[in-house]
């Protein structure tokens, strides 16, 4: 019952009724630190435990709370830092009751399944135990396929010369990336390695050839063909991620007798790959049915929860590759974890960043505003937004007049009247190309800076400057898509992107696949939002030509430095940001602080 409960909390299902709160948690709840949903778990897991100490209670309401948060853990020797004028517990005392409590589990050692308990208390941090066991099943992972780095490598350490002698022919001239080849060569001598980098640093490029690179030395040592998965989080990011290795090896300059090593390959979501059974949270595949796999490659790797991962690195053979890709100064997933960035600062772990930033016009300075935010330091910021390709409105976007936003409007305006165009003559491609010349980014959903309010007044510049923009009822002709929900059926995930086109004589829903368009009657479509404007989460590993990112106050919790990180690198060749300079600085300074213990675990 306990884990269920805690479950049922960190998913958002459970709604709760509780009484008026007194006591101890009476204050952090009205301070705003606790809420409800924390305070009725902790509260039935002392009263089903037979823990009478205040002081416990509100340690495993704190558990909760960090969980829902996205955090896997709660420091007792930082959490009074969420607001240090609260009655906190004296840290020695605390710790040493919360210690002594049947509701937890000290230390690092596995407990007898029938002396589980629902906390764990390793180090300073309080763990829900499911995600204490699910952060261990990932550092043991890693922990042993690090002790077997070497392959590939003579006894000497120096690399060996068949592998040496593919490099050479994958990367012949000065002209690539000097760390792209050293990331093909770590992730080939290392059962586990990161490839880490920002937008349009090269890393499916990379992805690519590394492939190649371990087919040639598996045909050349075994004679046999390697087993690969390609998978992302999300359907998007697979299928990108498929095509963006395909249009790699179709490069002129990718070795001809290398291309049908990666040519063809396809790529699918995690939860696909592991045999995700609907209506459950199982898998086909597990630690007891391993993937058949010799090499695993997951994309898009900031995105990918701690549940999610354990459950991966779970089910894969002992001598399975696992290689992660990402950026991991982006946003974390919006469960709980941020793995990617806490395997990166593990001490051990075989990391390759690559830093060239490929795919940026050479005409904007957006490169060096995403390196300027990374380094959380606002004075940098503000040299760098006036930088080439970058315009910085310094007004509060929901008071900002017509006169100010006038580069908003022209801008939606022409990538609306691109698509309609495109779309009213029935030429999909063009169409959802055109879909990606502007996007007006936004923290928040709902609100004057949400989402909502922002998709609103585009649709009514595009009505006001659109000759017929919408007037053919639900489903007009230049329409642009959002699916909201995975539909396996049709091939259509969460966070696609689509557009109603003009087709014999009525429409259709059109959407992008590995390189073609496909065409879908809109009545089969299930989950779907008109897509004015977006949230910066749902833009993660998409692209834009030009971009505006609308700015909530300074006050907003939800303005992080990912969170402007992740906006400003979605522009390619021009990036506006319309909010106050206290906005811009309170977000740079603002890092996401998610505690855990992958960064320094044992």
């Amino acid at each position: 019952m306990t884990g269920d409960l805690a479950r049922d909390v960190t998913t958002g299902v459970t709604t709760v009724a509780t009484a008026p709160l007194t006591g101890a948690l009476a204050a952090f709840a009205d301070a705003g630190v606790l809420a409800p949903a924390d305070v009725h778990v902790a509260s039935t897991l002392a009263r089903l435990g037979g823990e009478g100490d205040d002081a416990v209670v509100l340690a495993a309401a704190l558990a909760v709370r960090a969980v829902r948060f996205g955090s896997v853990c709660v420091d007792l020797a930082r959490v009074r830092e969420l607001d240090p004028a609260l009655p906190w517990p004296e840290p020695p005392a605390w710790v040493d009751a919360v210690r002594a409590s049947g509701l937890v589990t000290v230390g690092s050692a596995d407990a007898e399944p029938e002396d589980v308990r629902p906390l764990r208390f390793a180090g300073n941090l309080l763990y829900l135990e499911r995600y204490w066991r699910q952060e261990r099943v990932v550092a043991r992972w890693v922990d042993a396929a690090i002790a077997e780095s070497g392959r590939g490598t003579s006894p000497g350490g120096e690399t060996d010369p068949a592998l040496a002698a593919t490099l050479d022919r994958l990367f012949p001239t000065a002209e690539q990336d000097d760390l792209q080849r050293r990331a093909v060569e770590v992730a080939a001598t290392h059962r586990f390695s990161i490839i880490a980098g920002g937008p349009g640093t090269g890393k499916t490029w990379t992805v690519a050839r590394l492939l190649a690179a371990l087919q040639s030395q598996a045909q050349s040592g075994q004679g046999t063909r390697l087993r690969v998965a390609l998978a992302a989080p999300t359907g998007k990011a697979a299928a990108r991620l498929a095509e963006s290795i395909g249009a790699a090896a179709a490069e002129a300059r990718f070795p001809a007798q290398d291309r049908a090593h990666v040519e063809g390959l396809t790529a699918t979501t995690l939860h696909r790959l592991l045999g995700a059974r609907p209506g459950t949270s199982r898998f086909t595949f597990d630690r007891s049915n391993r993937l058949p796999h010799d090499v695993v490659v997951v994309d898009e790797a900031s995105m990918v929860s701690l549940t999610l991962m354990s459950r991966l690195m779970d089910a894969l053979r002992p001598d399975c590759r696992l290689v992660l890709v990402g950026d991991p100064d982006q946003l974390a997933s919006i469960e709980v974890g941020a793995v990617l960035g806490d395997l990166v600062a593990r001490p051990g772990t075989p990391v390759v960043r690559l830093e060239v930033m490929h795919r940026f016009s050479e005409t904007t300075d957006i490169p060096a505003l995403a390196a300027a935010i990374r380094t959380g330091d606002p004075a940098r910021v503000d040299v760098a937004v006036r930088g080439r390709g970058i315009e910085f409105i310094p007004v509060d976007a929901s008071r900002a007049g017509p006169a100010r936003l006038a580069g908003v409007r022209d801008d939606v305006v022409a990538a609306g009247r691109a698509v309609v165009t495109a779309a009213r003559r029935g030429d999909a491609m063009e169409a959802l190309a055109r879909i990606r010349g502007h996007q007006v980014l936004c923290a928040h959903r709902e609100g004057v800076y949400g989402v909502r309010e922002w998709g609103r007044q585009a649709e009514a510049w595009l009505r006001r400057s659109v000759e017929g923009y919408g007037r053919e009822g639900a489903w007009y002709v230049g329409r642009p898509l959002l699916i909201t929900q995975n539909d396996h059926q049709l091939r259509l995930y969460n966070g696609d992107v689509g557009v109603v086109v003009a087709h014999d004589g009525g429409v259709r829903a059109a959407f992008e696949r590995d390189g073609d368009v496909v065409r879908e009657i809109p009545g089969r479509l299930g989950a779907v939002d008109t897509v004015h404007a977006l949230s910066i989460h749902r833009s993660q590993g998409s692209q834009y030509e030009r971009v505006t990112v609308v700015l909530p106050p300074a006050s907003s919790p939800l303005m992080t430095r990912e969170l402007l990180y992740t906006a400003v690198t979605r522009a390619q060749e021009h990036v506006r940001i319309v909010g106050t300079p206290e906005a811009l600085a309170a977000a740079v300074r603002r890092p996401i602080v998610r505690a855990s213990g992958l960064r320094g675990q044992e």
